[in-house]
């Protein structure tokens, strides 16, 4: 049975990405493996799901540039760095900008295996939270000016009362325009909807009246 998301081998030697390849595939992951970093960019699909096996040091570009393009570019896949050469600084460098984990060669086949596998559960969790958001936002853009202003009030836990006095209106439109953003936010309760606001970065009204 197939794991979820691809193990994308970035590594300049062909035996290292070969014997990658096979020991991946054994574990059930697909793999897709590349001879350099600008190869890897150049097939690069940001919407699929996985996470790198990259070699530190490389010709041209190295893993550690590579890391920094992905971050730069908005892609923060998860990535088990693999190394012959590794020293402690860009060991740490590479961990406080996100890496999983960082193997020198030759390296246990289970620690790497291990590795992975958190790899791939991360960057899986981190995509549904990415298409979540993207999904809320597209809601949000569903909103008018005045619903967006109800919603800013409702998760702030203002009753509708004070949220009419407010804005300027009257209880029962307040009322009408917060139905409005429960069902465009597909939000089944109040909780549902603070957790979706919060997800999204609404910042609350919650001073004045009340």
């Amino acid at each position: 049975m197939t794991r979820l998301g691809t193990v994308f081998v970035v590594d300049d030697d062909p035996g290292v990405r070969k014997a990658l390849s096979r020991l991946l595939r054994s574990a059930g992951y697909d793999v897709a493996a590349y001879p350099s970093p600008s190869s890897f960019l150049d097939a690069h699909d940001p919407a699929m799901p996985g996470c790198l096996v990259l070699d530190l040091a490389m010709p041209g570009i190295n893993g550690l540039e590579l890391q920094q393009k992905l971050a730069k570019d908005g892609h923060r896949r998860p990535i088990v760095f693999i190394t012959g050469e590794g020293d402690i600084p860009q060991s740490v460098q590479a961990m406080k900008a996100g890496a999983v984990d960082f193997l020198t060669k030759p390296f246990d086949d289970t620690r790497l295996l291990d590795a992975v596998d958190i790899a791939i559960k991360r960057g899986c969790a981190a995509q549904l939270a990415n298409e979540e958001l993207k999904m809320l936002e597209q809601r949000l853009t569903s909103l008018t000016a005045r619903e967006r202003q109800v919603l800013e009030h409702v998760v702030g836990g203002r009753l509708n009362k004070h949220i009419a006095t407010e804005l300027g209106t009257v209880e029962k439109t307040v009322k009408v325009h917060r139905a409005r953003v429960m069902h465009k936010m597909g939000a089944d309760s109040l909780a549902d909807l603070v957790r979706m606001a919060d997800k999204a970065g609404i910042r609350p009204v919650s001073s004045g009246v009340g």
